[in-house]
């Protein structure tokens, strides 16, 4: 069985408050977009992890898919060994949850594969386990979320009357960096109101707390976003804690832009 672990962006991203367990209540929209890792399982006689595509670092048996694999075994019985091999296309430490995506994926493949006949709220409730914004990727459709990002409620947000330019320069931002950078407060608009108004009013009206710090660190996205702007765009922010920096354009007139070698550039007509 093969499955298409897609990515998603932050729409507005506001930490607005520090909570005793030591995460942070944020306050965001998720939004999925068509740019894909490949994740196929298959049966095997003991448990395996292969990777193709970007290199995925750590240890094999750290990986979500297989902490994702463990969580349902621990519960279901019927979930046997298999053999996971996955692409990886989906920049990583970029802001673009790729990471999640697989685990949440990993989850329904074996919820379909098993027969394991598991409700959407009970897969939400395993993935959120796994990673904060893992959750998402099981209605895997634009949401509000609050709490440490795994309360979802879903946004009737449709952006396929425009065109997405993702930009990755190659940057690794540090979460725990990025978040011990801010000083939690409410949003000076409400995101659940604001995300509704015409995309052409977001500039002014919707933002991300982590820009800030990470541009002060890494002048260069501050660079890129002005320039996403300077050739066009209706709104430019950057996705998650960063890298990646998102432009959304008028329907198929994205820029012809040179960019560094180094960059990932993921054009979504």
């Amino acid at each position: 069985m093969v499955v298409f672990p897609n990515c998603k962006i932050n729409l507005g991203l506001y930490v607005t408050n520090k909570r005793p367990d030591g995460f942070h209540d944020l306050e965001t929209v998720f939004y999925p977009v068509a740019v894909q890792d490949a994740l196929e399982i298959l049966t095997a006689p003991a448990l395996h992890f292969t990777s193709t595509g970007i290199t995925v670092p750590g240890n094999s048996a750290d990986n979500l898919c297989i902490k994702a694999f463990e969580l349902l075994q621990r519960d279901y019985p019927a979930v046997q060994p298999v053999q996971i091999h996955l692409h990886k296309h989906i920049p990583i430490g970029a802001g673009l949850g790729g990471g999640s995506a697989d685990a949440a994926f990993m989850l329904k493949l074996l919820d379909a594969k098993f027969q394991l006949g598991l409700s959407e709220e009970q897969l939400i409730g395993y993935a959120a386990q796994l990673g904060s914004d893992c959750a998402f990727f099981i209605p895997n459709k634009p949401c509000y979320a609050v709490g440490r990002g795994e309360i979802l409620t879903p946004l009737s947000l449709d952006l396929s009357g425009y065109s997405l330019l993702l930009i990755y320069p190659g940057i690794h931002v540090n979460t725990g960096w990025a978040f011990k950078q801010l000083t939690p407060a409410a949003p000076q608009h409400a995101l659940k109101t604001a995300i509704q108004q015409p995309v052409e009013q977001w500039k002014e009206i919707v933002s991300n707390d982590f820009e800030a710090p990470v541009f002060a660190a890494h002048p260069e996205l501050a660079r890129i976003k002005g320039e996403l702007y300077g050739r066009g765009a209706i709104y430019a922010t950057m996705s998650g804690s960063g890298s990646t920096m998102v432009g959304i354009y008028p329907k198929n007139v994205l820029p012809d832009m040179k960019w560094d070698n180094k960059y990932s550039v993921f054009e979504i007509k």
